[in-house]
């Protein structure tokens, strides 16, 4: 008899206060790309976890190959042909490929000693087996994202895998760099490997995915034939209801061209932003597109201080102004939602009250004295305006989901009253019911009056939420598309440098 590659079967775990999984089923077929989906704390990362052998299971089977497995540890999964690609590279950068392929299990000489002959040239087979013509004694630091992706999926294949977990591999590739990762998929697949693929990414899943099990609230709701199944079916599997307003937009008649609240002249940094010219106006979205490398972020922190630019002039309001850092650009009323929330702007291991009015401490502060009701009642006003999904205001940062983290970020500088809102990857990351909740907050914020500039590389996002679009290429924007202009081949055309 045939025996699925990995089962795991009614699947029970709790933490204080939390039931994350109950009662959940899952199942992989050898050769399978099998998607793992749900909403941002549905329990998909829980049950990798036990399966990775960081948690341990409280109540049910895995079984492996047929046979009952008992996982307590890292080690343990890896014994039992199971590697888990975790979202954030875990590579040490300045460490060879090589040496980070195999670091912990270096082939050792007759001496005892490590054997970088030997190791190196493993190491070299390998690469060649993926087709990646790169030297196995490259440091990690000078490969692009991409290929520090396909260094981690061969480190997981070294191990001698056949139980691979993904966990939103395409979250920092180009379209050209996935289609790559997808011919690896497919080389995995024809080697008997079987995958478990976690993705926000909907789209995806009917190009690479075989079946897709979709959890909710920590319980099974149902596994599907992808290539048998409409995305809106996914959708309310996941959120249980459908999405029928999915991109949450009040669009203007037209927008009020008298005065730009923010205009950006000429803008260059040497190597990264050549020449950059745009205007924002009050109560507009101005989406932001381009392929990754155009410069969309490196221009944004300019224009919010975070780094120094070489020539170019700034104006709010019509009046030239000065930005050398981030103070600067909140003082004129300018706040940036950065695109990497973990490591560039949350505290996870603070409360969620201290992450939200970290920026405003002089509105509670004074002579050293806290008022705690000021404080309170600004966390609250933002925690209910926002639906930020929490126990209490004193819940640390890293316990909420993904959506909820990214809510908490937005709250923290509309705390500080902003005119003018930049948007980095707002979505990144996060699941389609908290996507569309923060779309909602997005067009709340325009109709008030904020201008907000969003940055997305996600092309249906960008369109359907913005009034006007700015490509970006090479560091540039040879165009600005009002809303009648706009379709995804017009923003291809002049983001891969079309006329």
């Amino acid at each position: 008899m045939e025996y699925p590659l990995l089962e795991m079967k009614g699947v029970y775990k709790s933490f204080p206060g939390v039931k994350a999984l109950q009662n959940v089923n899952f199942e992989l077929k050898a050769g399978e790309v099998h998607a793992l989906i749900g909403e941002n704390g549905a329990g998909k990362s829980t049950l990798m976890k036990i399966l990775g052998g960081i948690y341990p299971i409280d109540e049910g089977k895995i079984i492996v190959h047929g046979k009952q497995a008992h996982i307590h540890s890292v080690k343990d999964a890896q014994k039992y042909g199971i590697s888990i690609i975790h979202q954030e590279i875990v590579l040490v950068p300045h460490l060879s490929i090589a040496e980070n392929i195999f670091l912990g299990r270096e082939s050792l000489n007759k001496l005892r000693m490590v054997d970088k002959i030997a190791m190196y040239k493993k190491a070299q087979e390998l690469l060649n087996d993926f087709q990646l013509d790169i030297p196995s004694s490259t440091l990690v630091h000078k490969l692009t994202v991409a290929q520090q992706q396909m260094i981690e999926i061969i480190k997981a294949v070294s191990f001698n895998a056949d139980i691979i977990v993904m966990d939103e591999p395409t979250s920092s590739l180009s379209e050209k760099e996935v289609d790559y990762l997808f011919k690896i998929i497919e080389l995995l697949k024809s080697k008997n490997v079987g995958i478990v693929y976690i993705s926000h990414k909907l789209s995806e899943l009917f190009v690479v995915t075989d079946r897709a099990t979709v959890l909710r609230d920590g319980e099974y709701v149902g596994t599907v034939l992808t290539n048998e199944t409409e995305t809106e079916q996914l959708v309310a599997m996941m959120v249980g209801r459908e999405l029928t307003n999915y991109y949450v937009r009040d669009f203007k008649e037209q927008v009020d061209e008298d005065e730009a609240v923010l205009k950006v002249d000429n803008l260059s940094k040497t190597g990264v932003i050549n020449g950059a010219s745009f205007e924002l106006y009050e109560g507009e979205i101005l989406g932001f597109a381009g392929l990754v490398g155009a410069g969309r972020s490196e221009l944004m922190k300019c224009v919010f201080g975070l780094d120094p630019f070489d020539s170019g002039d700034i104006y709010v309001r019509d009046e030239k102004v000065t930005i050398n850092n981030p103070n600067d650009a909140i003082a004129h009323e300018i706040v940036y939602v950065t695109e990497n929330r973990k490591e560039e702007g949350l505290f996870l291991d603070r409360s969620v009250k201290y992450n939200i009015t970290i920026k405003v401490l002089e509105k509670f502060i004074r002579f050293f004295r806290v008022k705690s009701s000021v404080e309170n009642e600004i966390t609250d006003m933002y925690v209910d305006k926002l639906a930020v999904k929490t126990p209490n205001s004193l819940q640390l940062l890293r316990n909420l989901s993904g959506g909820n983290q990214q809510k908490v970020l937005i709250s923290r500088w509309l705390s500080t009253n902003p005119k003018i809102l930049i948007l980095d990857e707002p979505t990144r990351g996060v699941d389609v019911g908290a996507k569309a909740e923060i779309y909602a907050i997005i067009n709340q914020l325009a109709l008030e009056g904020v201008s907000i500039i969003m940055i997305s590389s996600e092309l249906p996002e960008v369109i359907n939420m913005s009034d006007r679009i700015a490509v970006m290429c090479n560091g540039s924007i040879p165009k600005i598309l009002n809303r009648d202009q706009v379709d995804q081949e017009t923003i291809m055309h002049y983001a891969t440098g079309g006329n």
